[in-house]
């Protein structure tokens, strides 16, 4: 089986990683950082927003299952691509709206669809488009966070929302 990577940031790490987890023909979904300057970055680092990087999540996906298009597509409806560092109360570089290519393919994609969202939001898109640079997986605490956390605070109100609306947007997509 061939399989692709994709890695997008969309705000929080922890809703884009339950959100992606639940969509058919993913096969991995890993919460990481990238697109920044230093080596080996940690969550405290990040989390100070003076390192560069975004939170990612770096997935394993079928393309004969899922495709990049279908992937961006659900990216677009879970966050907002059209506030500038910023998801929610999240605030800061490291929440921007990001997609990060790995293949000429996967950029002439991002780019059709970025084109095409600008038609369904009121404001203008944001999403950086960039190639994937150095991907450094997140902290283990930090894996599977919503499945093994579902009632704490942020899960609760933030994660279990966003997590909701691509189950009944994307009903026929979610795994089984």
């Amino acid at each position: 089986m061939v399989t692709e990577m994709a890695t997008l940031g969309g705000g929080c790490f922890w809703c884009t990683e339950a959100v992606f987890q639940q969509l058919k023909g993913v096969q991995t979904v890993e919460s990481g950082y990238t697109g920044g300057e230093i080596a080996h970055p940690t969550y405290e680092q990040i989390c100070e927003g003076t390192t560069g990087h975004a939170e990612v999540v770096q997935l394993t996906f079928d393309p004969a299952v899922i495709t990049f298009r279908e992937i961006l597509e659900v990216f677009f409806t879970i966050h907002d691509p059209t506030t500038l560092n910023r998801q929610g109360n999240d605030v800061g570089t490291q929440y921007r709206s990001v997609i990060y290519y790995h293949s000429p393919e996967q950029e002439d994609v991002a780019k059709h669809v970025i084109a095409e969202m600008a038609n369904v939001w009121d404001a203008p898109i944001v999403t950086e488009l960039s190639p994937i640079g150095t991907y450094y997986k997140a902290e283990d605490y930090h894996q599977n966070f919503f499945r093994q956390n579902p009632m704490q605070g942020y899960c609760a109100f933030v994660v279990a929302p966003k997590v909701s609306k691509f189950r009944q947007t994307f009903a026929d997509k979610v795994r089984k």
